[in-house]
């Protein structure tokens, strides 16, 4: 080694040793100081300052210190905050002394605390107040935390993962960029602790509600879920207790907004005096005392005669008027004229496009989503823990009502495509159908189009939606047309054919059984009135009947294609009052006198609703007050979209009237609105319907959304439906409506066309799931909002979510039979009703229970 490698390796030494001499007299000093400075707190806490000697090794002072401190602790004087945290409570000035220096202590409590003495870089202590360690909150304004534990619109994989690296769609608010400045005006937030006594003090938690969400304080020394809590919680009831958002007005409302709400009065008001109210509720008729499952009916369609009634009805101006007999002159059931109708509505379309009303409206409808953002990110865990409380239920085995779905695309393509090769195969010598002067068989009509079953596959029988029929309303109808034939439409999903429609109902059958088989699916289908004759009714009921079609899953629901241009063209109608005629007078008769047509009022007993269908996006002139009567509807243009629906309603409100008073069952009044089109389609079904399928473009205005709030109107939304027609699935406003606390439920629509699965209704919830992140709770409340809307009777309503439904509160949720824990129905509620306090000014008047 040369002279110059030595001195380069002493040099090296000489300044690592210099350098480790160096750090450990500045670690003693640091410890020392340290030591002297703890040493000094503790004795003005106990009124003696213990000498020291310098002299003493640090550590050895140090080990002296902690069996000082443990002694202490044994003798009850230290209350630590957490383990793995510093004892700061000391420090503060909220710890207890002994008697003779409490004023001391008062003094020290309320004065600044200089700590001059800890060393730089030391972490900054956090300050517990006593007996309140465990509820801390604090603000962080640049990150928002999220829970983990379970998915929800508003939450992502990790439990630390900020907002600002989620991809959340336009129509999820993102948490970071809420407008908290409109939150700060409208009201101060303040979260209502659960645990606390009459003294503020904290009290004992069970071991569910000691579970903290990270979202609330973000600090890693509160209580950590215990890994047991699951099973432990199974044995004790559901936690009840969860952190509750106070939002109060800080100033009332200005003169301005005071107008805009009694606006919005009027609009609720004008809204309750149209649509059709049950006089006597269903529970009030049918008291419940066994909420054991309802007894099958064995001879659904036995009938027993009713006699007739001495009613007298007639239709004028496009109204079916009921009298008393056929002296009495005076209307039974007044309805609403199509002039007061129209004034109205157009009252209601100046409303909502008024400036100041959409504004105050956008606002409100933000200020839901973040009171549902904030109460996630507050209790999303407790809901969590509270579902594994109820024994047997999961989103699996709730009841889920397909609340939208048309029957002749019931069944999936690869159900359909089963079907005619087995009917191909097992009976090809039935003559099937009537064309160009000729019976054919169904072997005849597969040859005429040159296809064979083992040709047949489900991409030739082209039924399924593709990018094709993307705002082609028409191409989309075609797809009802097997292998874009008419004749197999007409033979295999018509029931008014050659064979009487007996494939159809087989078809049908084979579906009522599938639906048997999974139990907790139920659905509404839609069978089509056109019309064109009277005696539709007629063929449509024997069909019901003679084939025995009943289901306790099913009941029925009747469209009306708004075809009139189509008819008249063809000359069946003359003008629109024939289609009206042919629509309703038939209901009337058999209403009156049930023997009249016996097979109808029979099939009547399962049907629960009226609905319009046709292609909304069609460019159509807005009614006024002076529109020309049914009657004189006489020329080749098809009527609006409100003038179908008022007299569907006015036809249907008196019909339902004269039933009510029979004691038959009720018909409502849900059609097809807001999927595409003019706004004012909701604006009439907002003020005549009991729900509405679609309503997709509520989006589009925030007047009318605040309305169908308020007034907690079901909306049958079909977001894979909406994907192949009119809007791209993660444009789909359901997610946000669902947050904001629209009663929305998810439907099929047309299976046939859209879905793959063998339960189009679980693969419906299962996209929507995985696409918006939604949870376990967040599924089974949309189902039970399925179970509310539809048309099935009381009995199977208080068995399927609980014998007191129709309550509101949670009084009215049973978490045994819905899986919606209390804690969210609680939250829906109350955030309604302070809207509704708000609308009314501090003078609202909340019924006890939903609207039936």
């Amino acid at each position: 080694m040369d002279a110059y490698q030595l001195h380069i390796a002493m040099a090296a030494l000489f300044g690592a040793s210099f350098v480790a001499v160096s750090a450990y007299y500045m670690h003693r000093k640091t410890l020392n100081q340290l030591l002297q400075f703890a040493k000094a707190i503790e004795g003005n806490r106990n009124g003696e300052i213990e000498p020291s000697d310098e002299s003493e090794d640090a550590g050895e002072q140090l080990r002296k210190y902690i069996s000082r401190r443990k002694n202490k602790a044994r003798r009850g004087q230290y209350r630590r905050a957490s383990a793995s945290s510093p004892d700061v409570t000391k420090i503060s000035g909220t710890g207890g002394g002994d008697g003779s220096d409490e004023g001391e202590g008062k003094k020290k409590k309320n004065s600044s605390l200089h700590v001059d003495a800890i060393p730089a870089g030391l972490p900054r202590l956090h300050t517990f107040p006593e007996g309140k360690s465990g509820n801390v909150s604090s603000t962080r304004t640049g990150r928002l935390i999220r829970p983990t534990s379970p998915k929800s619109p508003v939450a992502s994989a990790s439990a630390f993962e900020s907002v600002e690296e989620s991809d959340d769609e336009d129509n999820v608010t993102d948490n970071s960029k809420l407008d908290y400045t409109y939150l700060h005006t409208s009201g101060n937030l303040e979260t209502v602790p659960d645990l606390l006594n009459a003294n503020d003090e904290a009290m004992g938690v069970t071991s569910s509600s000691m579970i903290r969400s990270h979202s609330v304080s973000g600090d890693l020394h509160v209580v950590q879920p215990d890994p047991v809590a699951a099973d432990i919680l199974r044995k004790e009831p559901e936690q009840e207790t969860f952190v509750r958002m106070r939002i109060s007005p800080t100033a009332i409302p200005s003169p301005d907004e005071a107008e805009v709400y009694r606006t919005i009065q009027d609009c609720l008001e004008m809204r309750k005096g149209y649509v059709f109210r049950e006089a006597i509720a269903p529970w009030d008729k049918e008291i419940i005392t066994d909420p054991s499952t309802p007894k099958p009916i064995q001879n659904p369609f036995d009938y027993t005669s009713e006699g007739k009634s001495s009613h007298l009805f007639q239709m004028e101006d496009g109204v079916v008027h009921v009298y008393a007999d056929k002296d009495a002159k005076e209307r039974l059931f007044p309805v609403a004229n199509a002039t007061t109708f129209f004034t109205d509505l157009h009252h209601i379309l100046k409303i909502i496009s008024a400036g100041n009303i959409r504004t105050l409206c956008h606002h409100r409808l933000v200020l839901l989503e973040q009171k549902f953002n904030l109460h996630l990110m507050l209790n999303a865990e407790r809901e969590f823990l509270a579902q594994k409380t109820a024994p047997h239920r999961d989103f699996y085995n709730v009841r889920k009502v397909d609340t939208h779905v048309h029957h002749s695309a019931c069944m999936n393509q690869k159900h359909l495509l089963r079907f005619i090769k087995s009917k191909l195969r097992k009976e090809p010598d039935k003559v099937v159908i009537f064309r160009d002067g000729t019976y054919l068989t169904l072997k005849e009509v597969f040859e005429s189009l040159d296809l064979t079953g083992y040709d047949l596959n489900v991409d030739l029988l082209d039924v399924h939606a593709d990018k094709s029929t993307f705002h082609r309303f028409d191409k989309f109808n075609l797809k009802y047309n097997p292998c874009g034939q008419s004749r197999l439409r007409e033979i295999f999903l018509k029931q008014d054919n050659l064979i009487q429609g007996r494939f159809l109902a087989e078809l049908t059958k084979q579906v009522f059984a599938d639906l048997s088989s999974s139990k907790y699916q139920m659905a509404e289908y839609r069978l089509s009135i056109y019309g064109r004759k009277m005696s539709e009714w007629d063929q449509l009921a024997s069909w019901i009947v003679n084939n025995d079609l009943y289901s306790e899953n099913v009941v029925w629901l009747i469209q009306i294609p708004r075809l009139y241009d189509v008819y008249k063209g063809m000359g069946i109608v003359t003008s629109f009052q024939n289609m009206l005629d042919n629509i309703f007078l038939p209901l009337f008769e058999v209403t009156v006198d049930p023997d009249s047509h016996p097979q109808l009022h029979l099939f009547l007993k399962q049907v629960v609703g009226l609905d319009i269908v046709d292609d909304e996006s069609k460019p159509e002139r807005r009614p006024t007050k002076h529109m020309p009567t049914p009657a004189e509807w006489t020329n080749q243009f098809n009527p609006a979209f409100s003038y179908y629906a008022y007299y569907c309603y006015a036809n249907l409100y008196t019909l339902n009237k004269l039933r009510e008073s029979k004691g038959m069952t009720f018909i409502k009044f849900r059609p097809h609105s807001g999927e595409a089109g003019d706004i004012d389609h909701l604006a009439a079904t907002f003020l005549t319907a009991h729900n509405i399928a679609h309503g997709i473009n509520l989006r589009k205005s925030p007047v009318l959304q605040y309305l169908y709030y308020l007034a907690q109107i079901g909306l049958a939304m079909s977001p894979l439906s909406n994907n192949s027609l009119f809007l791209d699935y993660h444009r789909n406003p359901f997610p946000m409506f669902f947050l904001r606390g629209l009663n929305v439920s998810l439907s099929t629509d047309d299976p046939l066309q859209i879905h793959l699965t063998k339960e189009p209704l679980v693969e419906e919830y299962s996209i929507a799931a995985s696409v918006w992140k939604l949870s376990s709770c967040d599924l089974c409340e949309i189902a039970r909002n399925s179970v509310l809307q539809s048309g099935f009777s009381h009995a199977f309503k208080s068995h399927w979510i609980g014998k007191e439904y129709f309550k509101r509160e949670p009084d009215g949720n049973d978490i045994r039979q819905t899986n919606v824990p209390h804690i969210r129905i609680e939250f829906r509620d109350a955030i309604w009703r302070e809207e509704i306090q708000q609308v009314y000014l501090g003078k609202a008047k909340f019924p006890l229970y939903v609207d039936p």
